[in-house]
Formats: structure tokens, C-alpha cells, sequence
């Protein structure tokens, strides 16, 4: 665009993000709307063109929020500019959601007709109305033998209390249905609203950064007033950080130079910025010359709430960890990492995620994309301590809790987690919820299907839970869930001792309830997994001074009596008794080789 003429008026633009639980067909749908409005040529289409990381693909999940712009002209003649932003479903990446909806208006609602509302569709959607959005409910998979539009329209209505009645029937694989969607984009969303027109000073939502080799940080940003175009120097009021603007685009969803963007639409620019931490995502950015008075609300930090130490299998590829954390860090601005080492392990480095699945995912992006051969330790939470001279501390590492007799009390975080199951399985449901000190909040019936609301302990979920519960109800469950406050809980801290010597990567905090059970299953396993020596090997849990677990790896022996040849018995007793001093000896000062296959498998240890 290169005339103020040409700019797009307000009122034919619709910025939109699409909602809904994991697979309900969410970035198949992008895909037919990039299809159908021709954003990309045949050739260069692919399934799930956003979802563009290899583990994306692999697991069929989206991971980061993208963004596409299309033109789509509308049976009334008239050319829209849609801006879409297709979200993540997974709960662990609900951040990437909340602030893909702050720049939009509007939302399209999908849920699969055959499954019906699931957790995150309720999760995400509570989001879009929090953030007043307008919704169309859009019913996918309706070509599906199993698909029953009439009944999750009920259901829609029941649990979510939007009126579903006018919902677009759509089938996002075959693409069915996909003009009615572009109809009802253009007819039932609204407009972007700006505040002072094009003629204020700038003001822009930061939405997103990432990282790209070319071009270095790439910023997407939603302007709501003013004008951003080439050669201005921008503000980024929370971080105080100037830049002069290199190039403007819009997301096709190639990169396309424009001149300029004005108010409501959404782009990306690039100004050689070379550190993601200066673009925090929910700042605001103005012009440095002409600023705007008041900063827009934003967005809270993304706060990490599982811990764990990333150490690399052999100690010389440390430096190149470090680096790899590094350009991580640069593409994923909820991820968190300082140094750490264990007398284990050797140095690494100690990380924080939003949650497992996010945790699997960067250990796979390190292990993948930098070719690193790593070792997790076992995942733990933040506790909050209060001491006995009344100070605060937090507690990231388990092996780092000061002694007992300080402590006045330890706060554990709990979580508020909304479940959705079929009704043959919730028996086996609330026994495990039960088992991990969980206080049931609320039962409710949706259909044939209950919707559990539970407290339960962080800690107790971070290890299994999620895999436990997906096998137990045949992966009909859904599960989403948030931080709700920090609660005292009778936590103890448990260390693993082998050969008498205690292993810093396998210490935990437990509640005392479960600790024995815990420290009998761990010395277990650890039995298993290290290999005899020549002398006897004592594992132990203990808590504190007391040790309520142990067991015992017995020792090899060489017959040494094996060269003895009849002749008087005490020349045998002879040799045993200085082989079982050599023995002693040896515990003494042998050294005992934990393998990494062990540590791995000690800390996936499940509570069958």
C-alpha cells in the first residue's frame, strides 16, 4: 500500500482466532481458509501450513500461535482483509492463546461434532469472552459417520451458554462448508475499533516475537492507533528500548513487504533488534518522537511452573547446551534457564516450563535440532517457605532445601483442574484424583459425560498424572487446569542414598504420607538398574536422619578357594576371610557407577 488512499478502511478488515480443543481440526481449517482466499499458490500448499516446526507435524499439535493475512472477496462485491491467528489447544501453551485473543475481535468456535465441548474448548473459550470477543460456532467433522451436529449443539448451548443455533456445519477435510465460514467472518465479526484514528500518535500491541537467521527478531505487532511505516524510531514502553523500523510486512503466510500498516491491522516488522527479552510480548510500542500517553493493559509474564535440570550425557558438550539454550530461549519467551551442578551429573542448567508437555517439547527441540544428548532430573515445583526468623524464600531445587529446624512451614501450589470423562470411567477417575490428595470441588453431568472440577497439588500431577489418566480412561478424558494458590502441606524432603553416599539428582520433596511408598519404589528400581560390583551395595531412602526404605544390591564373587585342592579346611577359611577384608576395604573407598539409563528410568518411575 502506497497512498493513505489505498489504506484498507476500517470496516472491511476482520481480525479472528480460531478455538478449540487438541484435534478438532483447528489448523485444517486455517489451511482451507488460506486455500479458499488463495493465499498461497496450489503447489506450495501442505497440510497444516502453520504449524510449521517438524515436532508440530509429528505430534499434530500447534505449538506456537501464527498468524496469516488474506483477502477474501465477499458475495457482496466488496474485498475484506482477514487476519487470522490460529492458536494452540494444548493447555500447557494456553499463554500462546491468551495473547493471540487480546489482538482480535472475534472468534471461531470449532468443535468436532462426533466428540462434542471438551476441557480446553471450555478453557479457551471462557478466554475469548474474557476478552469480549464475538463468537461464531463453527461445527466440524460433520462428514463423520459418528457426527451428531444436533446433540453438541445442545450441548453447547448447555454448557457454554452461547446460542449455537445459527452454527456453520463444515467439514475442514473434505471443505465443505468453508464459503458459509467466510460469510459469517464478514457478516457476524466486527469491525477492529480504533481508538484516535490514523491521524494519533502510534500505539501498537506487541503479540509476538521470534527469532528468524535472516532477519533477526521478527516482531508481530496489532496496531490500534496511528500509523507505523519504514523509518520511523519506535518505543517499546515497557522496556524503554529504541529502534528505527527496517521493513514492514504482512504474513501471507510468506513474508510480503508493505508500506505501511494503520490502525487494526496486524503485521510483523523487523529492526534490528538482537535480543528477543527487549520485544516483551503485551508491551506497547509508539513512535520515540511523538509518544502515546497511556500504555495498553498488556499481558501478565509467563510464569513457569515445573522445574527441572537439562544436563548434558557427556560433560563436554556443555558449551554447546549453553548455546542451545540460548536460541531456544530466543524463540520461546516462557522458557527459563539458569545454571546449576550436580555433584551427579556435572553442570547443566536448571529450566522452567509452563508444564510437562512444554518440557517434553524443548527437551526434544534441544535433543533434535541441536543434536544433544541430555539427561532430565526428576521434575519439581516452586515451594514457598517461610523460616523461623519469618523470612520468605522460594524453592526451585529440592536438593537445595535448607535444614528442617529452620523451616517454619513449606507452601505447596495448587491447581484447579476441570476434567471431562465419559461415564464408565469415572470410578477409576476419582480413585486416582483420591490417591493424589485430591478435594473434590464439583460433579456435573453434560450428556452421558461427567465434568469433574478438582483441587489438586501440583506436585502430584507434574510426575504421571496426565499420562495416568489418558490410560485409565482409554484417552477419552480431557483435562485442563490452572494455578489457584499456594496451601501449607506436611511436605518432607526425601534423599536417595547409594553406598551410603546421597545422589543430589534424585532428591524430592513428597508428602509424608506418600514418602514411604515412594522410597520403597525408588530403591526398587534402583536395585534393578545398577549393576552389581564386587562389594555390597546398601540403597537407601531416607527423610532426614531416618531411613525408610532400603535394599541391598548383593555383591560378585570370585571363587577363591577354587585352587584349592583337598588339605585342611582352614586354608580355605584362610582365603575367605582375606578376600571379605579386601571387600570391606573396597566399600570403603569403591566408588559406586551410577549408569544414565538408571537415572533416566528412576526418575519416569510410575505409581502403578
Amino acid at each position: 500500500m502506497s497512498t493513505n488512499d489505498d489504506r484498507v478502511p476500517l470496516d472491511h478488515i476482520r481480525n479472528f482466532s480460531i478455538v478449540a480443543h487438541i484435534d478438532h481440526g483447528k489448523s485444517t481449517l486455517a489451511d482451507r481458509l488460506i486455500q479458499a482466499c488463495g493465499g498461497l499458490a496450489e503447489r506450495e500448499m501442505s497440510a497444516q501450513v502453520l504449524d510449521n516446526m517438524d515436532i508440530e507435524r509429528e505430534r499434530g499439535i500447534t505449538i506456537k500461535a501464527q498468524t496469516v493475512r488474506l483477502h477474501y472477496k465477499a458475495n457482496n462485491g466488496e474485498t475484506y482483509v482477514l487476519n487470522l491467528i490460529d492458536t494452540p489447544g494444548h493447555v500447557d501453551f494456553a499463554y500462546e492463546v491468551s495473547r493471540s485473543l487480546s489482538a482480535c475481535e472475534g472468534s471461531l468456535l470449532v468443535v468436532d461434532a462426533s466428540q462434542g465441548v471438551e476441557a480446553q474448548t471450555l478453557a479457551n473459550v471462557y478466554q475469548a469472552i474474557d476478552n469480549d470477543h464475538e463468537l461464531v460456532t463453527v461445527l466440524n467433522k460433520i462428514d463423520l459417520p459418528a457426527a451428531e451436529p444436533e446433540r453438541v449443539k445442545e450441548q453447547i448451548e448447555d454448557v457454554i451458554g452461547i446460542d449455537a443455533s445459527d452454527a456453520v456445519m463444515i467439514s475442514a477435510k473434505t471443505g465443505l462448508g468453508i464459503p458459509d465460514v467466510l460469510e459469517a467472518i464478514v457478516k457476524r465479526l466486527p469491525p477492529p475499533k480504533t481508538e484516535k484514528g490514523a491521524e494519533a500518535p502510534l500505539k501498537a500491541l506487541l503479540v509476538d516475537s521470534w527469532y528468524d537467521t535472516y532477519l533477526g527478531v521478527m516482531v508481530l505487532v496489532r496496531v490500534i492507533d496511528g500509523v507505523l511505516k519504514k523509518g520511523q524510531t519506535i518505543r517499546m514502553m515497557g522496556t524503554d528500548a529504541k529502534y528505527p523500523v527496517d521493513r514492514v510486512g504482512v504474513l501471507t503466510p510468506k513474508m510480503l513487504v508493505v508500506d505501511e500498516l494503520g490502525p487494526g491491522e496486524i503485521g510483523v516488522i523487523t529492526a534490528s533488534i538482537k535480543e528477543v527479552a527487549d520485544t516483551r510480548v503485551g508491551d506497547t510500542i509508539t513512535e520515540d518522537k511523538r509518544p502515546t500517553e497511556k500504555m495498553l493493559p498488556g499481558f501478565k509474564p509467563a510464569q513457569p511452573v515445573v522445574f527441572c535440570g537439562l544436563f548434558p550425557v557427556d560433560a563436554n558438550d556443555f558449551e554447546d547446551l549453553r548455546a542451545a539454550v540460548g536460541k531456544l530461549r530466543l524463540n520461546d519467551a516462557s522458557f527459563s534457564f539458569e545454571m546449576e551442578s550436580s555433584a551427579a551429573l556435572g553442570f547443566g542448567f536448571r529450566c522452567g516450563f509452563l508444564g510437562l508437555l512444554h518440557l517434553e517439547i524443548i527437551q526434544e527441540r534441544l535433543e533434535r535440532e541441536f543434536d544433544l544428548d541430555l539427561i532430565a532430573t526428576a521434575p519439581s515445583v516452586v515451594y514457598e517457605l517461610t523460616m523461623t526468623d519469618g523470612s520468605e524464600i522460594e524453592l526451585h531445587n529440592p536438593a537445595d532445601m535448607p535444614e528442617v529446624v529452620k523451616i517454619a512451614e513449606i507452601r505447596e501450589p495448587w491447581i484447579k483442574a476441570s476434567i471431562l470423562t465419559p461415564d464408565e470411567h469415572l470410578g477409576s477417575i476419582l480413585k486416582l484424583c483420591q490417591d493424589r490428595r485430591g478435594i473434590q470441588t464439583d460433579l456435573t453431568y453434560v450428556g452421558n459425560r461427567a465434568m469433574l472440577s478438582y483441587d489438586l497439588p501440583l506436585n502430584e500431577v507434574v510426575f504421571d498424572f496426565y499420562d495416568r489418566l489418558k490410560s485409565i480412561s482409554k484417552g477419552y478424558a480431557s483435562f485442563d487446569y490452572h494455578l489457584a494458590d499456594y496451601r501449607a502441606g506436611n511436605l518432607v524432603k526425601m534423599s536417595i542414598l547409594v553406598n551410603g553416599e546421597p545422589v543430589d539428582a534424585l532428591s524430592m520433596l513428597v508428602h509424608r504420607t506418600a514418602a514411604e511408598k515412594r522410597g520403597r519404589d525408588m530403591c526398587e528400581k534402583l536395585k534393578e538398574l545398577i549393576p552389581k560390583h564386587m562389594f555390597k551395595i546398601p540403597i537407601q531412602a531416607a527423610i532426614g536422619g531416618t531411613v525408610i526404605a532400603r535394599e541391598t544390591i548383593s555383591a560378585l564373587r570370585k571363587d577363591v578357594t577354587a585352587k584349592c585342592y583337598g588339605g585342611d579346611a582352614t586354608r580355605k577359611r584362610k582365603l575367605l576371610e582375606k578376600q571379605k577384608a579386601g571387600k570391606k576395604r573396597m566399600r570403603q573407598f569403591g566408588k559406586v557407577e551410577i549408569p544414565q539409563e538408571a537415572f533416566i528410568a528412576a526418575l519416569k518411575m510410575s505409581d502403578e
